[in-house]
């Protein structure tokens, strides 16, 4: 019998584990029903590492609305993670096509000629998230890029999550993986750092929702190498999707070996509101169908 590892994404603090997982699996049983099809496995198979308690904790422990105004004033981070934030936020301006003009708007001309570099241009691009982006949230924004940040460049955060999630993969035992968002930046770096290593055997990767494509995300986990343990790997996103902003494609995310291609499906339309949440994801007919048809082959 094969095994199934869900890997969530951020913003899980202060949330019941087994009320989440319930949530992953209905929202997978409904995308299963529209093919006509039922849960393959029983659901003490379905393992949820939970780490959101971690990360809220280790990255200081304050409230969202809290850290976003931290982050958003970049009183409390260094110049690394400066760095990092104005980069990914540049490229999420380019994917959602906020203009100079509605900048200016808001903030003035004299803040958007400083530039990205400037926080207070930073803080008005978030409040044109807000207004012009459907569904769209500048506070989300902020806490993602910081959260990404704290698990690739702060050890302890990433070693604690890591041991967490790797505890629920058992050696030798087939296990499809299913990550959103965060978690497939932490699933991607602990199949491929460790999946050899361990014995693991994981007949496919799911990535929804996935970052791993943004540039800075991705030159930190560099090199870009297939997880030797993963044979097929899919990917699947909503264009929409302010997170997702690029398939894991020959262009984004080159991939060695060159031979190894990741099966990428970009026209999901996902449902919730801010077309990122896992539901919108699972209850896919598609993403359903492949996770199902992977534990029962």
């Amino acid at each position: 019998m094969r095994q199934l590892v869900f890997v969530h994404g951020r913003a899980q603090e202060n949330k019941d584990s087994v009320a989440l997982k319930a949530e992953w699996i209905e929202a997978w049983e409904e995308g299963l029903a529209k093919s006509g099809l039922t849960l393959p496995i029983a659901e003490h198979d379905v393992r949820f590492p939970y780490y959101g308690d971690t990360l809220f904790d280790l990255a200081g422990g304050t409230s969202a609305d809290q850290a976003a105004q931290i982050i958003v004033r970049g009183t409390e981070t260094d110049d690394d993670e400066k760095r990092f934030v104005r980069a990914v936020i540049a490229q999420i301006q380019e994917k959602v096509g906020i203009t100079d003009a509605q900048l200016i708007a808001i903030g003035g001309e004299e803040v958007v000629q400083r530039g990205p570099l400037n926080w207070e241009w930073l803080q008005t691009f978030l409040k044109a998230v807000d207004r012009h982006v459907p569904h769209g949230s500048g506070s989300s924004i902020a806490l993602f890029t910081h959260d990404v940040y704290q698990y690739l460049k702060n050890t302890a955060i990433r070693g604690t999550i890591d041991n967490g999630v790797a505890a629920a993969i058992k050696p030798g035992v087939e296990t499809v993986v299913v990550s959103h968002s965060l978690g497939t930046v932490v699933a991607y770096n602990l199949l491929r750092q460790l999946g050899q290593a361990r014995g693991w055997n994981i007949p496919l990767f799911v990535t929804l929702g996935s970052p791993l494509a943004v540039t800075e995300i991705r030159n930190t986990l560099k090199p870009i190498a297939q997880p030797t343990c993963v044979p097929r790997w899919i990917n699947a996103m909503d264009n929409r999707d302010v997170v997702a902003l690029y398939p894991l494609d020959t262009r984004h995310f080159a991939i060695n070996p060159p031979g190894f291609v990741i099966e990428n499906r970009t026209d999901i339309r996902n449902r919730t509101r801010n077309r990122h949440g896992i539901a919108g994801y699972l209850d896919d007919p598609w993403v359903a169908a492949q996770i199902h048809a992977a534990l029962t082959a």
